[in-house]
């Protein structure tokens, strides 16, 4: 009999190119990051241009710019550029291509929200910054994309190969 092997599907897409730049969706619409706050569209009002790109919520610790942020129909996405001028910077952009570093967090402050349930529904807040960091508490929030370095989609490829294979 056969072993049945399950298709192992990765959908985030963790990595960074080498000239340092990022993209990723700071927070996924209309669902709860793990202390309850869910966050929609429309609560972001006027997003600022050119938002620190922090390394674990640190302020001393800015590793780039977010040159880009939209709300789109599903998430917040950003996209930007590290430091690469700077040491520090350089050594986070190894952290996230060796997928050691894979999650975005969002720092805000509160302007309106109510209580629904166990859940904090926030409709208006002001953006303060975006980071890099290792346990973000929304489970979606990640680095998507690079143009040069996709190390989950590689990965996916070669279990599902793997998987592909010993099904046969």
């Amino acid at each position: 009999m056969a072993a049945q092997l399950d298709i192992i599907e990765v959908k985030a897409s963790l990595g960074i190119n080498e000239a340092g730049e990022i993209t990723g969706n700071a927070w996924v619409f209309a669902e709860p990051d793990s202390v309850g706050d869910v966050i929609g569209k429309g609560a972001f009002g006027s997003i600022p241009a050119d938002l620190p790109i922090l390394f674990q919520h640190d302020p001393t610790d800015i590793a780039g710019t977010w040159s880009e942020i939209t709300a789109t129909n599903d998430a917040l996405t950003v996209k930007g550029m590290l430091h690469l001028d700077r040491p520090r910077s350089r050594s986070i952009r190894s952290m996230v291509q060796s997928g050691l570093i894979g999650g975005l967090s969002i720092g805000f402050r509160t302007i309106e929200a109510k209580q629904s349930g166990r859940n904090r529904v926030i409709s208006n807040l002001d953006l303060v910054e975006v980071s890099l960091v290792r346990n973000p508490a929304h489970p979606k929030a990640r680095v998507t994309g690079a143009k040069q370095f996709d190390l989950a989609s590689a990965i996916a490829a070669a279990l599902n190969r793997a998987a592909a294979h010993f099904s046969k």
